[in-house]
């Protein structure tokens, strides 16, 4: 995608100079006669690569997602047209990015596309999941309301995800106080102390003379070992990208004990509300099993989806297939059949996300309140078995005197 600078003229005779992003100049002068638009010129901006290539790819965060939402229900429940709903947002936004591509959202509708085209013309803005849900409100006829179930299904979701990061943060900053301190003690302050013994050129127990030799080649080569670390985990990030490294990883993370019940159920929580969400906006159930596998985040787990889709494709009923791909416990299963038997899979899929997302709040709340005492006391033992390393001398002087 790049940016174009371009001269243009509408159907009341106006001419409006603005950029436009597209893929090349071609496929935008087409877009742009289309719409009804006469094309003075296109110009594509200069020394926009890389500024460009991050600036395209970016999404909406959430936080600006659920205000534009919320704003546009308002104004569309208030009975303005859409291109009016946007014109008055567009007035008072901040967010400078959103403003720029719901400007093009606008002219687009304008010139007769609906809102769901209009938004699909930004898929690195905007995700399939919202798209297809603002499809779904055109077609019932119910945009307001499909519109407040996303607003919705935003707010739970980042709330829970909240709740994750919050209750890693605090060991995730135990962990990097632990690591810078232990590095300290072995490049600094072991190295002086080993210089100290060297001068009085006593002789040095055997744990002594490990740990100077250690911390020698430690702080000797310490660029090379950063470096190393840092080429390591570029490497291992391009092997993940992999659809193999992926894999590899994904199944890993499912066979960690304790964790890797977490990173499943954790999955199950952003599946099942994702369902549920694009359900009730309408659309037939294997398109949206098919729309919501990409919120697993797990290979592994995607793989045993698609497969039983495959199976509700040929008549076997959701909690059968699941069942069958050993995606979700017994209890979520019930649940899941009773959802379907009684005609209420929507309430009963947030019912599941509800339940599974409590008990892994507690869960998480459990793991970190364990994490932080296990980090310190780690810490404690890897410290003070280097500070009682390095005295061993003076104590075996101390013994020798008395």
């Amino acid at each position: 995608m790049a940016i174009f600078s371009c001269k243009i003229g509408s159907a009341d005779g106006k001419i409006i100079e603005k950029e436009f992003e597209a893929v090349s100049a071609d496929i935008l002068r087409q877009s742009l006669i289309s719409q009804g638009f006469f094309v003075f010129s296109i110009k594509k901006k200069p020394f926009q690569f890389v500024w460009n290539k991050g600036l395209s790819r970016k999404k909406i965060d959430i936080k600006g997602l659920i205000t534009f939402n919320q704003e546009l229900l308002v104004l569309i429940k208030s009975g303005l047209p859409i291109i009016q709903s946007l014109d008055t947002i567009l007035e008072r936004i901040d967010n400078a990015r959103l403003a720029e591509i719901l400007e093009v959202i606008r002219d687009d509708i304008k010139g007769g596309s609906s809102l769901s085209d209009a938004f699909e013309r930004h898929p690195s803005a905007f995700s399939h999941l919202y798209i297809a849900s603002i499809r779904a409100g055109e077609r019932t006829g119910d945009l307001p309301q499909t519109i407040r179930r996303y607003i919705t299904f935003l707010k739970k979701t980042e709330g829970f995800k909240k709740k994750v990061v919050t209750a890693m943060f605090y060991p995730a900053i135990l962990l990097v106080v632990a690591f810078t301190a232990v590095t300290l003690l072995l490049v600094y302050v072991v190295p002086t102390f080993s210089q100290v013994y060297a001068d009085a050129g006593s002789k040095l127990p055997v744990p002594t003379l490990v740990l100077i030799s250690f911390t020698s080649v430690l702080k000797k080569y310490f660029l090379l070992f950063v470096a190393m670390i840092f080429l390591g985990g570029y490497l291992f990030n391009r092997w993940v990208e992999t659809s193999s490294g992926r894999y590899a990883v994904d199944s890993f993370k499912l066979k960690i004990p304790v964790v890797g019940d977490i990173f499943a159920k954790y999955s199950i929580v952003s599946f099942t509300r994702t369902l549920a969400t694009i359900i009730e906006s309408g659309i037939p159930i294997v398109e949206s099993l098919k729309m919501s596998v990409a919120t697993l985040n797990n290979k592994v787990l995607e793989s045993r989806m698609l497969a039983a889709i495959k199976k509700v494709e040929e008549g076997v009923s959701l909690s059968v297939a699941i069942d069958g791909a050993h995606l979700m416990p017994s209890l979520a299963l019930r649940m899941l059949g009773v959802g379907e038997s009684t005609g209420a899979l929507e309430e009963m899929l947030e019912s599941i996300s509800d339940y599974f997302e409590e008990e892994l709040d507690q869960r998480l709340h459990l793991l970190s309140t364990a994490i932080e005492p296990a980090i310190m006391i780690l810490m404690g033992v890897v410290i003070g078995a280097i500070i009682v390393t390095m005295y061993l001398p003076v104590f075996k002087i101390a013994g020798t005197v008395g």
